[in-house]
C-alpha cells in the first residue's frame, strides 16, 4: 500500500488568481498584493486553510486577485465579518484587508473593538491618506493642511488618525508598519503578524500616485526603526506620539495573551447553546 506523496510546497505565484489586478499604475497596493502571497508561501499554509476578507476601496478588492478563500464585504464591515468566520472556523488562518477609509471611518468603531477582543486575526490596513477609489476625498489619516480636494479646498483643519496610538489604546498585542516600497521588509513583518497568537495589526504606508501623486516622495522620507519592537506599552505610545509616523518595523509585540490553551471541560458546543436557547 503506497501513501500519499507529500505535495511539494506552492510558489507565492500559485496563492494569486487569474483576475488582473485594475489598480493605478504605480499603487503601492501591488507590492502588498505581492508581499501576502510571498507570506503565505514562506508559511507553507495550505490554500484552503486561508481567508481573506476586506471591505470597500481600491485596497479592498485584494480577496479576488488571491486563490484561498475570500469575502469582499460592505464598507467598514472587514473586521466583524472576520470576527465571525475567525469564531466559527479557528481553524483557519484569517487576514483582513483594507484602507484608512474602509477601516478608520466607517470602520473605526469595529477597528477598536477588534483589536480589544484579541481573536487570531492580521489586520493589513494600506493607507494612502484619502478616498482614491471615489476620486479623492479626505480620509481620517489625511494631512489637516492637504488642500488638493475639492471638497476640502483649505485642508480638513482636522488633526490625523494615528492607527498605531488607537490601536494600541484600544489593546491590540501585536503593531507594525510597513512600507510598500519595501516589499521584503514589509513581507517579514506579514509573516510575523500571521504567526502571533492574537490580533495583529499592519499599517501599510501605500502611496496613491494617482491623487497623491506628492506621496512619491515617500521612498525618500520612510525610515527603519532603530530600536526594536517593545512589550512596554507606555514606551509604544511615546514612540509613536513623538515620532513622524514614517518609521516601519515592530512597534510593539505584547507577551501574547490569546487563550490558546483552555479547559476543555468548559468549552460549549453550538448544539448546546442551541439547546440551552430553545430549552430556555
Amino acid at each position: 500500500m503506497h501513501g500519499t506523496a507529500p505535495q511539494p510546497p506552492l510558489k507565492p505565484k500559485e496563492y494569486k488568481s487569474d483576475v488582473k489586478p485594475i489598480w493605478c499604475a504605480g499603487c503601492g497596493h501591488f507590492a502588498v498584493l505581492s508581499a501576502i502571497t510571498k507570506s503565505l508561501a514562506h508559511l507553507a499554509l495550505p490554500r484552503e486553510q486561508v481567508a481573506i476578507v476586506s471591505g470597500i476601496g481600491c485596497s479592498s478588492r485584494l480577496p479576488a486577485y488571491t486563490h484561498v478563500y475570500g469575502f469582499h464585504g460592505i464598507h467598514g464591515r472587514a473586521l466583524p465579518i472576520a470576527t465571525g468566520l475567525k469564531a466559527a472556523r479557528p481553524e483557519l488562518t484569517v487576514l483582513v484587508t483594507g484602507g484608512d477609509g474602509d477601516g478608520f471611518s466607517i470602520g473605526g468603531n469595529h477597528f477598536m473593538h477588534a483589536c480589544r477582543r484579541n481573536l487570531d486575526l492580521t489586520y493589513i490596513v494600506m493607507d494612502n491618506e484619502v478616498y482614491g477609489m471615489t476620486k479623492g476625498q479626505a480620509s481620517p489619516t489625511t494631512p489637516p493642511d492637504w488642500t488638493e480636494s475639492k471638497l476640502t479646498p483649505h485642508g480638513t483643519g482636522l488633526p490625523s488618525f494615528n492607527p498605531a496610538a488607537i490601536a494600541l489604546a484600544s489593546g491590540a498585542g501585536f503593531i507594525a508598519r510597513g512600507f510598500s516600497g519595501d516589499p521584503s521588509g514589509l513581507t517579514d513583518l506579514i509573516t510575523e503578524a500571521i504567526q502571533y497568537p492574537g490580533f495583529a495589526f499592519v499599517h501599510v504606508l501605500s502611496p496613491c500616485v494617482t491623487y497623491h501623486p506628492e506621496q512619491k516622495q515617500w521612498k525618500q522620507v520612510v525610515h527603519e526603526q532603530v530600536e526594536g519592537a517593545t512589550a512596554d506599552p507606555l514606551l509604544a505610545a511615546q514612540r509613536m506620539q513623538q515620532g513622524d509616523r514614517m518609521t516601519t518595523g515592530v512597534i510593539f509585540r505584547a507577551n501574547p495573551i490569546y487563550p490558546t490553551e483552555r479547559n476543555e471541560s468548559a468549552k460549549v458546543s453550538l448544539e448546546q447553546l442551541r439547546e440551552q436557547f430553545l430549552t430556555g
